[in-house]
C-alpha cells in the first residue's frame, strides 16, 4: 500500500503500480465510496452484474435459506 498526498485542488496521485495493475490510464473513471471511515477509489465497469457474477460461495445457498424462512413465516 502507498501513500499519497492531497494536492491543492483535491487532487491525488495514484502510485505507478497500483496504476499499472488496476489499467488506471488518463481519462479512467473510477467510482468513490466512503464506508466505514473509509474511502475507496473504485474502476468504473461497464457491467458491474457480469463482474459480480460468481463472487459469492455456492454453499450455503442464501436463496433456499431465505425461501425456507419465508415459508416458515407464512405457515405462522
Amino acid at each position: 500500500m502507498g501513500t499519497v498526498r492531497v494536492l491543492a485542488k483535491g487532487q491525488v496521485v495514484i502510485p505507478a503500480p497500483i496504476r499499472k495493475k488496476y489499467a488506471i490510464e488518463p481519462g479512467t473513471e473510477l467510482n468513490i465510496f466512503e464506508y466505514g471511515g473509509m474511502i475507496y477509489l473504485v474502476p468504473r465497469s461497464e457491467d458491474p452484474v457480469a463482474e459480480a457474477m460468481g463472487s459469492l460461495p455456492a454453499h450455503p445457498s442464501l436463496s433456499k435459506e431465505l425461501l425456507s424462512e419465508r415459508k416458515r413465516d407464512f405457515r405462522e
